[in-house]
């Protein structure tokens, strides 16, 4: 998903072990195949694409054809390079066109009879030193090796769509693997100006094996109505800051091809978070299998096109609860003073709100007020606000050292540490001194918001406000009803959201919400690649940044957040679920059983320079 501009290839070096694949064969010619067709022939390799159809073929020249014209008016090549490299791919109908091939890429659908098919006519065609490399993510390349006359010369080469973009191409060695076979397409992903990851024959390898799970269990919360496929997509971009929403990458992936990946990763892990959801099943048992089809979970205004258009499912102008009008909110109270409360009470500062900033003491809540101060400093210094908008939002923040100073706030909003116990008691305490009508809401990101409820004498006046850290600058909120919240107090918040420029997404009162729900089964999913030793650190980072977008890989995000806070949300999760897939991973355990908790203390999954 990350659409850069595609690197500069590196030339070969006539020592190199890549020097020797001169001409390869591309076998398939749709997307992929085409896209690694441009990226070769720009490399200065020899191409032949090879496909049964005719119009495959013709497509897959146009492409080039248009790319490299793009190219040349970008500055990345001259004229005279595109002509050459339009004179190195040709395309043709028969393997037997093959036959002079030193690598040959195989990239036919996702299906094991097909790819075998492929590779058994190639043994009768190509030369015994010959590479031969599937492109597949799901299926064994062990299988196919062993299935073939030379399993020495087979092994996986799993490039990313669009493949002229993305830098990560996954190597993927057999048992059976020789391996300068591995040195030598290793070799050619760097001279390619990939990034190529070593990884073993597993379903999904890396990346895929992280990414489909994620999918998959985004999928299941959309079948099960837990929240609207906008909202979905909407919390991953937005808390996660993902290039694309996961049920808009299944459409773009193609719906029949994620279910095929996730089959085959069950077939291998029997991890229930792997299994396919039904829906899966279902849209493409319809036909419905995304873009290329016209409509999977979203409709399209074409098969092929990118174009949203409205469907029966799509929201109406109004996201709140119909007929429902919000209470009016003048002043708001925070309490807390850490990062979070203070972040979010510059949020509403910023929005003009009056605000009061609660803590346990007078000078608590005066630093806090100072943390904002500098806040708003910087803001100003980059240009985001000017001199007099940061003077009014900080004179707008009263700080207070008693809950007391609630008694006329219209709506009060807890931040403080993520105990339930603690939550409680300050639930308790804001329903004595808030007035009657004032909106009570929880910052929770993974406790029962209903718990909070029941600690007061008006349940219905609870909801919850997960704001993302840094409040001011992350633009997401989950609005969380309890089976208790009024409709009015729903209507509150999200207009409240609004006017301090949030997004709202609505979810139900359910461990982990929408973003932790997905996103920490994921990151625990990577600790068991590393305790598996299937990846390193270095590898499984780089391939979820480079092959899925991702601003962070996931051991540098665990380490931002905490190990002991991740570790805390995994055991929310997996008491929730009951799922023995989200079990927390042990080495996750071991690690904050060893006060080894990230970059705050200096250690987590890597070691950190102390301040």
């Amino acid at each position: 998903m990350d659409r850069t501009s595609t690197p500069e290839p590196s030339h070969p070096s006539p020592s190199s072990p890549a020097s020797s694949l001169r001409t390869v064969a591309v076998i398939g010619l749709g997307t992929m195949g085409t896209g690694i067709a441009e990226v070769l022939t720009l490399a200065g390799r020899d191409v032949v694409g090879i496909d049964v159809s005719d119009a495959a073929a013709l497509r897959a020249g146009a492409a080039l054809e248009a790319a490299t014209a793009r190219a040349v008016e970008r500055g990345r090549i001259t004229g005279a390079e595109r002509r050459a490299a339009l004179a190195r791919f040709r395309t043709s109908r028969e393997l037997s066109a093959a036959a002079d091939a030193d690598l040959v890429i195989e990239v036919v659908p996702e299906d094991y009879d097909l790819k075998h098919e492929v590779f058994t006519a190639l043994d009768a065609v190509v030369r015994p030193t010959t590479i031969l490399a599937t492109g597949t993510n799901a299926l064994s390349v062990t299988r196919l090796a062993a299935d073939s006359a030379r399993p020495e010369r087979v092994l996986g080469l799993h490039f990313f769509n669009p493949a002229p973009a993305m830098r990560l191409v996954e190597v993927v060695s057999s048992v059976l693997t020789a391996p300068d076979a591995v040195a030598a397409v290793t070799g050619l992903a760097r001279e390619l100006g990939k990034e190529p990851v070593a990884v073993g024959d597993r379903p999904g390898f890396v990346a895929d094996g992280l990414l489909f799970g994620y999918l998959n269990q985004a999928a299941a919360m959309y079948e099960a109505r837990y929240a609207t496929r906008e909202d979905i997509d909407a919390a991953m971009r937005l808390g996660c800051g993902l290039p694309m929403g996961p049920l808009a990458l299944l459409d773009l992936i193609g719906v029949d091809t994620a279910r095929t990946v996730l089959e085959a990763m069950y077939a291998a892990s029997h991890d229930r978070l792997h299994a396919p959801a039904p829906v899966l099943g279902q849209l493409a048992a319809a036909g419905l299998t995304g873009r290329k089809a016209g409509r999977g979970f979203y409709s399209y205004e074409a098969p092929g096109s990118s174009v949203v258009v409205p469907d029966a499912d799509t929201p109406g102008a109004s996201d709140g609860s119909p007929g429902a009008a919000g209470r009016e909110v003048q002043a708001v109270g925070v309490a807390g003073s850490g990062t979070m409360a203070s972040g979010i009470a510059e949020v509403f500062a910023k929005a003009g709100y009056r605000v009061v900033l609660a803590a346990r003491s007078q000078e608590k809540a005066d630093a806090a007020k100072a943390r904002i101060a500098k806040s708003l400093a910087r803001a100003v210094t980059k240009g985001r606000l000017t001199d007099v908008q940061a003077d009014a939002a900080l004179a707008a923040v009263t700080p207070a050292g008693s809950l007391d100073a609630f008694a006329d706030v219209d709506l009060a909003v807890e931040a403080v540490a993520e105990d339930l116990e603690i939550k409680q008691q300050l639930f308790a305490a804001l329903d004595k001194v808030c007035r009657p009508g004032a909106v009570l809401a929880t910052t929770t990101s993974s406790l029962p918001v209903v718990a909070c409820a029941r600690a007061t004498s008006r349940p219905q006046d609870v909801v919850g406000m997960h704001f993302f850290n840094p409040a001011p600058a992350m633009k997401l909120v989950e609005v969380v009803r309890t089976v208790l919240t009024a409709d009015d107090v729903h209507a509150t918040v999200r207009a409240v959201c609004a006017r301090v420029g949030k997004h709202p997404v609505d979810c139900g009162d359910r461990a982990g919400f929408i973003v932790n729900a997905l996103l920490f089964p994921y990151l625990n999913n990577a600790i068991k690649m590393v305790q598996e030793h299937y990846a390193s650190l270095d590898e499984i980072d780089a391939a979820m940044k480079l092959g899925g977008g991702y601003p962070m890989g996931p051991f540098e995000l665990l380490d931002v957040v905490g190990l002991d806070v991740s570790l805390a949300i995994e055991k929310v999760l997996h008491r929730e679920f009951r799922d023995p897939g989200l079990a927390p991973a042990p080495l996750l355990e071991h690690l904050v059983a060893a006060g080894c908790l990230g970059r705050k203390t200096g250690r987590g999954f890597r070691e950190y320079a102390k301040a």
